[in-house]
């Protein structure tokens, strides 16, 4: 796997979130980025130094500072949408190539380039933002039904990353809880909640509650 490209966003307006800004729209960058751990959710934005959160009572910190998705995944929406979608389209800070992202285990860890250690640790929910950044009628049901939400990662070891690093996979945990899985469970398939607990020691304070039926 490697990195093919590091996204930043600024915020601009938007009617699409109660916050009346967005920072979903995102570009690539050209040199080194730092990533930093930010802080808890509410008061930290993105982990990559640079990044605007548009809301921060749903978006941003720790469990989600760097949002990653695949290139291959891109490639099918082009596909299926009948159009183009650039790197950073959906978000992502990270456009990654060479690796089945939704697929990795909830706690696998991936060390990008020489410094950088992320965790995997959530998934993206789609939202009205989301939607009204893409325009496509259904997006939110489309998105979902597709279970191939990319995953948030939180930073382990900051550092600076760049396009074109390498990421190697430096630890899988012992269970089967991976992006998709997680995913489904928290949206169209909740009977899969308890599986999540398999994975309790790195789970999200709220999705471990939701496991657990709190």
């Amino acid at each position: 796997m490697h990195i093919l490209s590091v996204n930043r966003g600024a915020l601009r307006a938007t009617e699409h979130s109660s916050a009346g800004h967005t920072g979903i729209g995102k570009t690539p960058v050209s040199g080194p980025v730092l990533v930093k751990a930010p802080g808890p959710r509410g008061t930290g934005g993105s982990g990559i130094v640079g990044d605007a959160i548009g809301d921060l009572r749903f978006h941003g910190g720790d469990d989600q500072a760097v949002y990653a998705f695949a290139r291959e995944d891109l490639d099918a929406w082009e596909e299926e949408l009948g159009r183009e979608l650039p790197p950073g389209t959906f978000g992502e800070n990270l456009t990654t190539s060479g690796y089945d992202i939704n697929h990795a285990l909830v706690g696998e860890r991936w060390r990008v380039g020489p410094q950088v250690v992320l965790e995997v640790c959530h998934v993206r929910l789609p939202c009205r933002t989301f939607a009204g950044h893409l325009g496509e009628a259904g997006w939110v049901k489309r998105f979902t039904r597709a279970a191939r939400p990319g995953p948030y990662l939180r930073v382990a070891e900051g550092g600076e990353i760049r396009a074109g690093d390498a990421v190697e996979v430096v630890h899988r945990p012992d269970h089967d809880v991976t992006v998709s899985l997680m995913f489904r469970a928290l949206t169209t398939e909740r009977e899969l909640l308890p599986r999540l607990l398999a994975a309790r020691d790195v789970l999200p304070e709220r999705v471990l509650a939701e496991a657990r039926g709190e």
